[in-house]
């Protein structure tokens, strides 16, 4: 083998053989079936992590509402949130403040993704964090994050 590549050297044949091409686009094949899957789990974990994000901000900006009126009334229109820099509604990419009163809030977060994060504050008890398709993409197979 080693003989017959010195021979082609030095008979200046220039060039790979058609076999030498179709091992490279195999390899290549090979290799980008191996990494698109990845990639896509990849973005999607992205995306609902930047939903969880606004999520959490959006709580940030609600306590700096509740500090100032000690209500969750009205602070769907404050200036805490509305310059809080998070898109607000029901659809991807978007949190919505499903419930606000005086002592209690949900807001739910939908990613890009589809997924949907939710954060609980009820009148007494701790915050939950519950996401929708547990398993799949960052929402953890036990449903809390």
């Amino acid at each position: 083998m080693l003989r017959k590549l010195s021979e082609r050297i030095h008979s200046e044949e220039r060039g790979f053989t058609l076999i030498e091409l179709l091992v490279v686009i195999l390899i290549i094949g090979i290799l980008a079936a191996i990494a698109l899957p990845a990639f896509l789990g990849q973005r999607q974990k992205g995306q609902d992590a930047s939903a969880k994000s606004n999520a959490r901000n959006m709580v940030s900006a609600l306590e700096s509402c509740y500090t100032n009126s000690q209500t969750y009334v009205g602070c769907g229109t404050s200036q805490d949130v509305t310059e809080s820099g998070i898109t607000t509604g029901t659809g991807n990419g978007q949190v919505n403040l499903a419930t606000l009163s005086a002592g209690n809030y949900q807001i739910v977060a939908k990613s890009e993704s589809g997924n949907t994060f939710t954060i609980t504050k009820p009148a007494s008890g701790s915050i939950t964090r519950t996401c929708a398709t547990t398993g799949s993409g960052a929402c953890p197979s036990g449903g809390t994050w």
